[in-house]
């Protein structure tokens, strides 16, 4: 009995750890946005040299396509992500 009980409360932990979906399709996070994103998504769609004669907060990563970063998480972080075809495609705090 005390192991069936141990289980459906792991369930019930996991279950709250779900990503919400905004449309049914693809998983958002609920992370907090610190990085001020919101004001530059503007930018998406224009190409890459509207960054020439921009300023960013410190920190601040301009991403290509065949670009490595690292994976750690930070909600301070702005990073502005490219195309191939030099377009920006994405503004975000990670």
């Amino acid at each position: 009995m005390r192991a069936l009980a141990f289980a459906a409360l792991a369930g019930l932990t996991l279950a709250a750890c779900e990503p919400v979906k905004d449309d049914g399709s693809q998983p958002v996070l609920d992370l907090p946005q610190e990085c001020g994103a919101a004001g530059y998504q503007g930018l998406v769609g224009q190409p890459k040299a509207a960054l020439d004669s921009m300023k960013f907060p410190l920190g601040t990563r301009v991403i290509g396509p065949e670009d490595a970063v690292t994976a750690d998480y930070r909600p301070d972080r702005l990073n502005i992500e490219y195309s191939r075809a030099g377009l920006i495609e994405k503004v975000s705090c990670y």
